[in-house]
């Protein structure tokens, strides 16, 4: 089924001025003007995060609609998957934030605007923990894009978490993934788009 609606969520101190979600919403807006789309910045509490994310997506068809995240966002898309049965394509995904933001408690600085300052609390770390899905249901609706040069993330753990999953292991790349754009046919092979 084709998406009707795509949800992108970027990752820890990112935002939607990321490469990712700026390549993806052109290329949304360019060739699916159709598709509602939506990727908003979201709070540094992951509570906060995923009730704005529920309440902003309440009203979409579960059938069409499909979600995209890089990094924390991949973990949260995978929350929001397991949550709403949705297809979801992640990327670099987080496996386990609670323990690799840790020592990131404190104040932070937004990466795409230095000047733009948050603080990460250390009840986050609890949030994300109650949040952590456990087996996914229904691998077989996740396509997941792990590179080997993620300097942030395991590529290993990455793998192991999502093997059950349409999973890409991407020789060399980099957490951002960089070469992103080479990998959009296979991804809107998965939207259905």
């Amino acid at each position: 089924m084709a998406t009707t609606h795509l949800l992108y969520l970027h990752g820890f101190r990112s935002s939607p001025q990321s490469f990712k979600a700026r390549c993806m919403a052109a290329h949304m807006a360019q060739a699916h003007p159709e598709v509602v789309w939506w990727c908003p910045q979201l709070p540094p509490s992951p509570a906060a995060a995923i009730d704005l994310l529920l309440a902003g997506v309440a009203g979409w068809p579960a059938d069409g609609a499909a979600v995209m995240g890089s990094s924390l966002g991949g973990f949260y898309a995978t929350v929001l998957a397991e949550r709403l049965g949705w297809r979801a394509v992640l990327v670099n995904p987080a496996v386990n934030p609670a323990r690799d933001l840790a020592r990131h408690i404190g104040e932070q600085t937004s990466w795409h605007d230095p000047a733009e300052r948050f603080h990460f609390d250390p009840a986050f770390i609890g949030e994300l923990q109650r949040l952590a899905p456990g087996e996914l249901a229904r691998p077989g609706r996740y396509l997941t894009l792990v590179a080997q040069g993620d300097e942030v993330l395991d590529w290993r753990e990455m793998s192991e978490r999502y093997r059950h999953t349409d999973l890409r292991v991407l020789p060399g790349g980099d957490h951002a993934l960089s070469d992103f754009e080479t990998h959009l046919p296979e991804v809107m092979r998965v939207l259905g788009l």
